[in-house]
């Protein structure tokens, strides 16, 4: 069967989404209904909208293996995989999907801890004598 694949990361999340052409909008993630994966609904939301801001919610069948991170991290990672297979199926809604930032990799990560503070930038208390 044929099918587009995407990948998406997010964090530390990481998302291989296919879309299955002729579906009816039916998503699975690791296995799971996606309600039922995603308790919360704003992660629901979240990683359908480039498929709404397209147009296509019932026009394939959703199947996403994602590793790593925490739910909001891998909604986010699902939503960039299912922009880019989305970019596969069809070039011309690049520029769509670019004005919704759906092809935009969201860069912000955990700052590393620094030696000689507590936390990234929290500092010891200063103490004048």
């Amino acid at each position: 069967m044929e099918y587009y694949e995407g990948v998406g990361r997010r964090k530390t999340a990481t998302a291989r989404v296919r879309l299955f052409p002729g579906g009816d909008g039916n998503v699975v993630v690791n296995d799971l209904d996606l309600e039922e994966y995603f308790s919360r609904e704003v992660d629901v939301h979240k990683l359908i909208e480039p498929l709404k801001a397209t147009g296509l919610e019932n026009h394939f069948n959703i199947s996403v293996i994602v590793k790593g991170g925490g739910t909001t991290g891998q909604s986010g990672a699902i939503r960039l995989g299912v922009a880019r297979a989305l970019l596969k199926t069809d070039p011309e809604l690049r520029p769509i999907l670019r004005k919704g930032g759906f092809l935009t990799r969201d860069a912000r990560a955990k700052e590393r801890k620094k030696p000689g503070l507590k936390r990234a930038r929290k500092a010891p208390q200063y103490t004048k004598r």
